[in-house]
């Protein structure tokens, strides 16, 4: 398991985030049966450039709190032997993020970390199109964050 971390806003410290995110990749990878090894970048921005991304990528041209995006095409790109599977990239919103904390009137670490692993969970397959799949993956973002003991108050 790796996690590649890159922050495009300098301003602000995320190491504080690194080894939460880490861990709770490691609990959402336990839950989900993910033996193999495995990286995923996960990069820190600002609203204007994840509202790029999203108008870019998604056709929305506005700020949201985070986008994932999984390893395109896997049967293609299959991993060399001894090297991890690449899942792929999850891109988070420090503003969103900012913003959501206080607005949920919970942590930053908390708000940072849910939304670490909601785009980890993506990048497995999980989605929130209907009802059922929302509750799946609310399920299974709420387990990680209680082990990590960050849960609601």
């Amino acid at each position: 398991m790796e996690v590649l971390f890159n922050s495009d806003v300098p301003q602000e410290d995320t190491s504080s985030f690194e080894g939460l995110i880490t861990e709770g990749y490691r609990i959402a990878a336990r839950l989900k049966g993910l033996n193999e090894p495995w990286e995923v970048s996960v990069s820190f921005v600002d609203d204007a450039t994840i509202a790029s991304l999203n108008g870019h990528y998604r056709g929305i041209n506005a700020p949201t709190d985070v986008l994932s995006f999984p390893q395109a095409g896997e049967e293609e790109f299959a991993p060399l032997e001894g090297l991890p599977r690449m899942l792929g990239d999850v891109v988070i919103s420090l503003e969103r993020a900012e913003e959501q904390a206080e607005q949920y009137g919970h942590s930053l670490a908390r708000e940072v970390v849910f939304l670490a692993v909601h785009g980890f969970f993506h990048l497995l397959g999980h989605d929130h199109e209907t009802a059922e799949e929302e509750q799946v993956m609310r399920a299974l973002e709420e387990r990680v964050l209680e082990e990590l003991d960050l849960g609601r108050d």
